[in-house]
């Protein structure tokens, strides 16, 4: 499920589209939790690619079997990959074979160009090429490596983020919440037990309350957070703060002021760590010092 640090995060990511291009509150409220929702479509379609590695090497292994003169190696191809217990247990997942069920566009065909030099590069990669000559199955081993394959051929794969990123504009900026959801998922699997569940977008009505709220109140005391900002600014006039940095402090200071039984400090921490993600390398330290003022102004624990 997303935390709450990642609805905080779209809760910033819609204020700002509305203060460059307003539209109904109700209108923004749908794009928002729409946009949550889309990030649940790029998590099938990650978990789908790394399924679909498997699937490709099983069909090179039945082009190698079909050959009119076999190698030795076609003849009794090393099935340590494809027999990798993690990768069968996303496979089997019921909701993920539901959902791409009802989403094929989230299915990767096995002669998509992206897909086959993906598995290029893997086959051909040092640690793929260990991990095929280690003896035996080992469970601890399988998860290890599918989760070293994810981060080095996904999670830190540019040219991946720009694949999904041309399939789907929001995902550009959502792609860092589907990769540590597809991280957790991996590290959830256990040896003996089914995988039957994937990780939810929204936990339950509560958290849907909360974004619902924090954007509500962001955009209804906009003035009046501007004011309480520009009064703690330091020889800096608020029209030179970056819309960015302004929303990140304005949402803030919203939750600061109508969230009372959350501590300051959990507050704070939780937008100086947004500001990393959409910020400049600066503004956390500009975030901290402002918020870390207004609490101490108000006395707020």
């Amino acid at each position: 499920m997303l935390g709450r640090r990642q609805i905080r995060e779209k809760v910033v990511e819609s204020v700002y589209s509305y203060y460059q291009n307003p539209i109904k509150f109700d209108v923004l409220e749908k794009n928002m939790f729409y946009g949550i929702e889309k990030i649940y479509n790029l998590y099938i379609l990650e978990i789908n690619f790394l399924v679909s590695l498997k699937n490709l090497a099983e069909n090179q292994m039945e082009i190698g079997k079909n050959k009119y003169f076999k190698t030795d190696s076609e003849i009794n191809p090393n099935q340590k990959f494809i027999n990798n217990q993690v990768l069968i247990k996303l496979e089997e997942n019921p909701e993920r074979l539901f959902f791409s069920g009802q989403h094929a566009d989230l299915k990767w065909d096995l002669h998509d160009d992206f897909l086959v030099r993906t598995f290029q590069r893997m086959t051909s990669g040092k640690r793929y090429q260990d991990f095929m000559k280690e003896d035996g199955y080992s469970f601890d081993d399988d998860q290890k490596f599918i989760g070293k394959l994810f981060l080095r051929y996904v999670a830190e794969n540019e040219d991946f983020h720009d694949y999904v990123g041309d399939r789907e504009l929001t995902w550009t900026d959502d792609i860092h919440i589907a990769n540590s959801m597809v991280q957790k998922t991996i590290g959830y699997i256990k040896e003996n037990e089914e995988s039957r569940t994937l990780i939810k977008m929204i936990k339950d009505e509560e958290d849907k309350s909360f974004a619902g709220k924090l954007l509500r109140d962001t955009l209804n005391n906009w003035e009046a957070n501007e004011k309480k900002l520009s009064e703690r600014l330091e020889n800096w006039d608020l029209e030179r703060v970056a819309l960015m940095d302004k929303v990140i402090l304005t949402t803030a200071i919203a939750e600061l002021d109508n969230f009372p039984f959350t501590p300051s400090r959990v507050i704070i921490n939780e937008y100086i760590e947004i500001a990393k993600v959409f910020a400049t390398d600066r503004s956390n330290i500009f975030i901290n010092g402002i918020l870390d003022k207004y609490c101490k102004d108000l006395n707020r624990i």
